[in-house]
């Protein structure tokens, strides 16, 4: 979704001042948030239903569905990732700052 507002974003014929190409990076940064919250609400939900169910005898209630587990594993991995990310940074300014003292 963002893939394509992006595209459709960048189909000007004039050249963008700064202060326009800078709005327009914003409103593309609010709709990849807008994006990743609703993954992350359906992901949420899913969770919510595993943990809370609230009818016993409506399964379409009680159980989460393919779209809502989904979510919830692509949350979990883009947060694992990004933290995996963040351990291999340090560490390579850690070697960085250790190779550079010798």
């Amino acid at each position: 979704m963002a893939a394509s507002a992006r595209a459709s974003a960048h189909v000007s014929s004039f050249p963008e001042s700064s202060e326009a190409a800078s709005i327009e990076s914003l409103a593309l940064q609010a709709c990849d948030d807008i994006d990743s919250l609703r993954e992350m609400q359906r992901a949420y939900s899913c969770l919510e239903k595993l943990v809370l169910p609230q009818g016993v005898n409506d399964t379409e209630e009680v159980y989460p569905n393919r779209v809502e587990l989904g979510a919830l594993i692509r949350v979990i991995n883009e947060d694992l990732q990004r933290r995996i990310e963040a351990m291999d940074s340090t560490l390579q300014s850690l070697r960085a700052t250790l190779s550079n003292q010798d």
